[in-house]
């Protein structure tokens, strides 16, 4: 009947699953929770204590129970009564409880296959519960433990073949009404019962009755418990192998996505800091162009139209450096519109000359192929500079850059000799932004007012040799 049900469920949980079938509600099972509920450790544990017990009832099947005699007769109906398949279910029952009470049920498996062993009944399949259960401990338990009731199971095992090889005994097993060829070899005359007399062999040069068996003895209990304790540990190490391969996998996944967020916030900044450099002195320009063309609107037309023309040109230019800076690849193939670099200081100075401001550009020092990066960031730091100028040094302020070009290092000195508000708080977005360029190339840049007056700003930027230009 279970196995009805178990095929009915099975095939509705399949037919469920197939295209124009309808299954009402309560009459099938979905085969993924079938899977799920199979994998279920307490239902394996089941399964295959229920397997132990067929395999035993297969092979040990209904036979007659022989007579015997001798001092043995007493204790040997336990081999074929009903009270055998008490320790059977013993054994069978300790697997199925195997995870739950692993000791207890390896304590009680191996109490019940000694007592088998004491009635010299022979082995069964059932009697692989001890092997099982102690599998179990050492693929599951720590290996402090295993190995203690390993050594101890060894210990037993030991000490029970002594027993046996010293008794003075047959052993009931081989020898005794089992048979010499095996279990059930005892031949049972046909007719009407009668009494059936084993001569017991002698050992040792006695005569003796049957005794216990160890069902080979050390080598091959001790060789069984030995391989069942290896596999488990071997299981349990794989596990552990598995697992910590499954947590760094997860610490490099977790490290990869803080790289990921670290390198989306660098050039967040990054994006933030151009876009400041490129607006704020584009803006810096048409503000001042815009005021002086309307100032001179009335008597100066012509200078009007000329204030026009740099505000066009300056927007322009800062709309295309805008797009540079926002392009997906970083890159923007305009031949008219080079990367910004230091060649482009007399283009920058020259704009802010139209602008209103009078600047001196000096380059002390050999000009260089330099880094891209360093190039870049060195155009920034001076544009920034020029752009505080015209923002905070007041009307009629000079201005005038130095770049120095060293072995192995760029210096800029941007300087006015401004009388108006300065950015001395050192607060302000440009300053911060000339400072993360610095510092991401490795050097820095001090700010503030001069001591005869005006403001300064001073970079030092290292040069890697090994970076290419």
């Amino acid at each position: 009947m279970p196995v009805v049900m178990f095929t009915t469920l099975t095939c509705d949980g399949f037919r469920a699953g197939m295209p124009g079938t309808k299954v009402l509600p309560g009459m099938g099972i979905h085969p993924a929770a079938l899977r799920g509920a199979l994998r279920a450790p307490s239902l394996q544990d089941a399964g295959l204590a229920a397997l132990l017990l067929i395999a035993t009832w297969a092979v040990k099947g209904v036979r007659p129970r022989p007579a015997v005699g001798g001092l043995f007769a007493d204790a040997i109906w336990l081999r074929e009564s009903p009270a055998r398949w008490v320790l059977i279910g013993v054994c069978v029952a300790a697997v199925a409880v195997r995870r739950r009470w692993p000791v207890a049920a390896l304590v009680v498996a191996s109490l019940a296959t000694l007592v088998q062993m004491v009635v010299a009944a022979g082995p069964v399949p059932a009697d692989l519960a001890a092997l099982i259960v102690l599998y179990t401990i050492a693929a599951a338990r720590r290996r402090k433990l295993s190995l203690a009731l390993l050594g101890a199971a060894l210990a037993v095992a030991t000490v029970w073949s002594a027993y046996v090889a010293l008794d003075g005994k047959a052993d009931g097993w081989l020898y005794g009404p089992a048979g010499r060829g095996g279990q059930g070899a005892m031949p049972v005359a046909s007719g009407p019962p009668r009494e059936a007399t084993v001569d017991p062999p002698r050992r040792g040069g006695e005569l003796g009755g049957y005794g216990p068996t160890d069902w080979g003895g050390i080598p091959v209990l001790g060789s069984l418990l030995a391989v069942a304790w290896a596999i488990g540990w071997g299981i349990q190490s794989r596990r552990a192998y598995v697992g910590e391969l499954t947590a760094r996998a997860r610490d490099l996944e977790r490290e990869r996505d803080q790289q990921a967020a670290l390198a989306v916030a660098a050039e967040r900044a990054r994006i933030t800091r151009e876009l400041h450099d490129v607006v704020a002195h584009g803006l810096a320009v048409i503000v001042m162009q815009a005021q002086g063309g309307a100032a001179a609107f009335a008597k100066r037309p012509a200078d009007t139209l000329a204030a026009l023309d740099t505000i066009i040109t300056a927007g322009r230019a800062s709309l295309a450096d805008m797009r540079q800076v926002l392009s997906s690849d970083g890159k923007f193939d305009d031949p008219a519109r080079p990367v910004p670099g230091l060649a482009q200081l007399p283009r920058l100075v020259d704009q802010v000359r139209r602008a209103g401001t009078p600047i001196q550009l000096h380059i002390d020092g050999s000009p260089r192929p330099l880094p891209t990066s360093v190039d870049v960031s060195s155009y920034r730091i001076v544009q920034e500079a020029l752009t505080n100028t015209m923002k905070h040094a007041g009307p009629g302020a000079c201005a005038q850059v130095v770049v120095s070009y060293r072995s192995d290092e760029l210096r800029i000195d941007a300087s006015d000799n401004g009388t108006g508000e300065s950015t001395s708080d050192q607060t302000g977005n440009g300053l911060r932004g000339m400072r993360e360029r610095a510092v991401l190339l490795g050097g820095e840049v001090k700010s503030g007012p001069r001591p005869d007056g005006g403001y300064v700003v001073q970079a030092r930027i290292p040069l890697n040799p090994g970076e290419s230009a």
